[in-house]
């Protein structure tokens, strides 16, 4: 390829093609002629070389602009010295994971990255009782935010007159430069150092926000919190973060990290209730109907089965909490029988016991019956 082609030809767009259409373009291409995936294609590192420095170019407004107006005879030349465009050590996995970005800001100077314009994410927890969880709940919170400046209308001066175009970097708010790496060159974009990469200078700073265009206020939001919802489920609430340091740019989001206070007798698990039903051995041997108040507002009844044993579970479906996400339905309340067993006895209840156990035909001691129950299982 000793003659070079038409950058745009080269990705495939045509010259209107945005940034996002040339990043797209790049990935395919890069990743169609990758050494690695061609190690039987002699051409294909030459035309590897060829996609990134295209997109090296295109990507880089400045050097579009060049381009465009003069082609490959543009004035200054490839922005890596005589020796062109040395080609970057980029792998397979750089281009399919998530280092691409980071590849090109700091080889390309960013390229055709834009300066970031949105405010700050906030993130505050909110408690919320068992109750309201099983229920959803309107709410409302009253936060302390950045916002743009009401005394200046966000400019940062008392004035309009008091803000000027910072003579550094003649307003871009970013300065590139040259940098030598060994036998290579590179462009390097950084914030300008003059203003602090704003691209203005205050010279009246606002006395209320001294300058910066933001300053905290108390705000008012509104948000609904879902039936079902679970404990460390994050509510976003789009534009009601932090405005931006720069007017034209967008508030971040607020997240309202939920928080559920602990029941008296439940745990979940997910849409599921677990809890430990404290019975009596009389309970457990002739059976009852226990009932107590639920939290759905009606009376939750366990029927405790005659002859049951300590450690059960009984299973009461669709008492539990409602499925979160729109799922239709609500999940299950789990009762673990757990043995009662009293603190004190009377003479006369001990007596009875007595007369219970030789009924029962239980009159030997719990290690005669160990021992006469290991003999019958040598025997059988």
């Amino acid at each position: 390829m000793s003659q070079k082609r038409d950058y745009y030809e080269v990705l495939g767009v045509d010259k209107k093609a945005s940034e996002s259409d040339l990043k797209k373009a790049f990935r395919s291409k890069a990743r169609k002629f990758h050494p690695d995936k061609n190690p039987d294609e002699p051409d294909a590192e030459a035309r590897f070389k060829e996609v990134q420095e295209a997109y090296a170019i295109l990507s880089n407004p400045d050097e579009r602009r060049k381009y465009d107006m003069f082609g490959h005879e543009r004035p200054g030349g490839s922005p890596w010295g005589s020796g062109g465009f040395q080609g970057v050590n980029i792998s397979i996995d750089d281009l399919f994971g998530g280092g691409f970005d980071s590849i090109f800001s700091s080889l390309f100077g960013g390229g055709g990255r834009q300066r970031s314009s949105r405010g700050a994410d906030l993130l505050i927890r909110h408690d919320i009782t068992f109750q309201d969880a099983y229920n959803g709940i309107d709410d409302e919170l009253d936060i302390e935010v950045l916002t743009h400046c009401t005394s200046c209308d966000g400019i940062g001066s008392e004035t309009p007159e008091g803000v000027r175009i910072c003579p550094t970097c003649d307003g871009r708010g970013r300065l590139t430069r040259i940098e030598r790496i060994g036998p290579f060159q590179q462009q390097v974009t950084q914030d300008c150092g003059a203003c602090g990469g704003e691209g203005k200078i205050i010279q009246n700073p606002c006395k209320s926000c001294s300058g910066e265009g933001r300053a905290k206020q108390s705000k008012k939001v509104k948000f609904s919190v879902p039936a079902g919802i679970d404990s460390g489920t994050r509510l976003r609430l789009s534009g009601h973060g932090e405005s931006p340091r720069h007017q034209n740019g967008s508030p971040g989001n607020l997240y309202i990290e939920i928080m559920v206070e602990e029941h008296e007798w439940f745990e979940r698990d997910g849409s599921d209730l677990l809890m430990a039903l404290p019975v009596s051995y009389i309970d457990l041997l002739l059976g009852a109907n226990v009932e107590f108040p639920h939290i759905d507002g009606s009376p939750l009844k366990v029927n405790i089965k005659s002859g049951s044993k300590p450690g059960e579970t009984i299973t009461i479906l669709n008492r539990g909490l409602p499925f979160p996400r729109g799922k239709r339905g609500r999940g299950a309340v789990m009762v673990l029988l757990k043995l009662s067993m009293p603190e004190k006895v009377s003479r006369t209840t001990k007596k009875r016991l007595e007369e219970l156990r030789e009924e029962l035909g239980s009159k030997k001691s719990i290690t005669e019956n160990i021992i006469e129950e290991a003999r019958n299982r040598r025997r059988s």
